[in-house]
This record gives C-alpha cells, sequence and structure tokens, in this order.
C-alpha cells in the first residue's frame, strides 16, 4: 500500500488509501487575498499567525505555505520571505508543513530550514521545472506535488494529463525518488465551464491509484469555481474524490460544511476507527437555529492547495 511520508519537527503523518483523509490547509497564501499581501511585505504576519492556528484548531492535517506576494523579481524577493514565513508558522503549531512556491531558490531556501519532512509544491512536467526541483527533492528526502501539465499547458483531455502524471512519475525514479514520494495533482477544472470536470477526475484518480500507484491532491475549490453556494459544491465534491481514491487536498479547514464532508467520508471509507474522530467532534452537536450548525472542528486523527495553484490550474481559490 502507498504511504507517502511527512513530518513536522514532532509529528508524522502518513498520506495512503488506508489514511484519514489529509486536509492541507489553504489559507496561508496571499494570491488573490491583497490585505494579506500587503501584510507579508510589510513585515506583519499577524494573519498569518490567525490563519495558522485556527486552521490546525479547525481540523488541518497539514499547512501549505506559500509566500508569493508579488511577480517582480520573484526570484529576488520570495526566497527571504518564504524562509520567514516559514519559520514564523513552525514555530506555532506541529503539523507537517506544503512548502508552495514556483520559485526555485524560494523552495530550496526553505528546505534548508524546514523541520521534519515537508511536502515540496510543486513540479511540473516542464522539462526545466524536472530537472530543477527533482534534484531538490532527492537532496533533501522530500515528497513533492506533481502537477499534470507540462510545456503545452493543462490538456482538457484527461489521458493526457494521467501521461504527464506518468512521465514526472518515471523522472523523479530516475533521480532516485520513489513513487510513493509523489503526489499527482490530476488537475481539477471548474465544473461550471466544463460539465464534465468531476467525470474526468474521477476516472483519472482510478488510473493513479490501479496503475501508477500513487497518492493524489487538488486544489479542492478548483470545482466550484464561478458557481453561486460553492461550498455546497464543494462539500459534495469532497466525499466523491475520497471515495474515487484521492487522499489528499488543499482546502479550507475552517469550512464547517466541507470538514464534516471530509469527516463523514474518512467514517464511511473506513479511515475513522470505530468513528471515534466523528464521535470526539460531534457528540455534542446542536444544530443552529435556522440551519446547519457552525461546530467548533476538533483536529483530524493525525494518520501516522491557494495562490500558485490556483493560478497553474486557471481557477480560483478562496478569497478574503
Amino acid at each position: 500500500m502507498t504511504r507517502t511520508i511527512v513530518a513536522s519537527a514532532t509529528r508524522e503523518v502518513v498520506i495512503g488509501f488506508d489514511q484519514p483523509f489529509c486536509v492541507i490547509g489553504e489559507r496561508i497564501n496571499p494570491t488573490g487575498r491583497k490585505k494579506l499581501a500587503a501584510e507579508m511585505i510589510e513585515g506583519n504576519f499577524d494573519t498569518v499567525i490567525k490563519d495558522a492556528l485556527e486552521q490546525v484548531a479547525a481540523g488541518a492535517t497539514m499547512l501549505d505555505v506559500n509566500a508569493g506576494v508579488t511577480s517582480v523579481n520573484p526570484n529576488e524577493t520570495e526566497p527571504a520571505l518564504l524562509v520567514q514565513t516559514l519559520e514564523i508558522v513552525q514555530g506555532l503549531v506541529d503539523v507537517p508543513l506544503s512548502i508552495d512556491s514556483s520559485v526555485t531558490a524560494a523552495i530550496e531556501a526553505a528546505l534548508k530550514v524546514a523541520k521534519g519532512r515537508p511536502l515540496v509544491n510543486s513540479v511540473t512536467g516542464e522539462e526545466d521545472k524536472l530537472e530543477a526541483i527533482l534534484p531538490l527533492c532527492k537532496k533533501y528526502d522530500v515528497p513533492v506535488v506533481a502537477i499534470s501539465n507540462d510545456e503545452t499547458g493543462i490538456s482538457m483531455d484527461p489521458d493526457v494529463r494521467f501521461a504527464v502524471a506518468k512521465k514526472i512519475v518515471e523522472r523523479a525514479m530516475d533521480h532516485g525518488i520513489k513513487p510513493e514520494d509523489i503526489v499527482v495533482d490530476p488537475l481539477v477544472m471548474p465544473i461550471g465551464a466544463l460539465g464534465d470536470a468531476g467525470r474526468q477526475v474521477f476516472a483519472l484518480l482510478y488510473r493513479l491509484r490501479n496503475e501508477l500507484k500513487v497518492n493524489t491532491t487538488c486544489g479542492l475549490s478548483n470545482i466550484s469555481f464561478g458557481l453561486p453556494h460553492r461550498h455546497g459544491i464543494n462539500a459534495g465534491f469532497i466525499p466523491m474524490v475520497i471515495g474515487a481514491g484521492m487522499t489528499s487536498a488543499i482546502m479550507n479547514p475552517c469550512r464547517p460544511q466541507e470538514m464534516e464532508a471530509v469527516r463523514a467520508a474518512n467514517v464511511l471509507n473506513g479511515t475513522d476507527a470505530n468513528c471515534g474522530n466523528w464521535i470526539m467532534t460531534y457528540r455534542d452537536y446542536k444544530p443552529a437555529e435556522g440551519g446547519p450548525a457552525a461546530t467548533s472542528a476538533a483536529p483530524l486523527a493525525a494518520g501516522g492547495r491557494r495562490g500558485g495553484r490556483a493560478a497553474r490550474a486557471g481557477a480560483g481559490a478562496a478569497t478574503e
């Protein structure tokens, strides 16, 4: 059974088909969040601290950390800012982190100070990215998110996206990186623009699990981009992708409706032993007047995406 190991200084998490769904908190990302971007540029990390603590309290298994505040000279500005942000976050929480950047120098700088075994987010099938990122992953012995696009862009043909994923896995093996350290993002398209986007992902997940035998992730909110009441779509999508074989997602854990769907899927998928986490979280559940309760969320049982991503996938992550 494929198991991807990530870790903080004190906690190990396993991403796998027989593990609770891994929720990677997306909020520490300035893309689409002008207030957060302005704060980070000024050296103000109040919102970063708030988002880190709230996401872990809400049940995030991991946190994604992105510092892409500007497209102007990112090779010069992003490495130091990402390192500073990462060090603040890992000093606050004990969950593993995902280092999220499209700037190779920023990823390498962050890997030098990261504690435990972070996840690198990400590499694509583009030749320059493969040759820049994969050696770093091998050097620091860390897993990586593989996004299923290459120099030709994002294909609307799921077979092409599978072929790109296979190419990345094979190239990683050439660098001595095992398939269990590749977490494939099959790229979730907005269902409002592409009517079979859901069916595409379900079919891709089946192949990724059974043919490549790799773990998977996605920018979950991409599926609902452009639609009203996005959280309803997201909450319906979660148990379907988990049932199809997805093992993690970059999402907002502070949305009770979506976290409830994750926890219910874990129960029904048999990865919440004796329904323990469900009972712990909802033992005192009381419906709110006029609608579903926004219950406080207890952390998911440990198993042991989003600005850059949204931009790369052509869809939108949650904004302020």
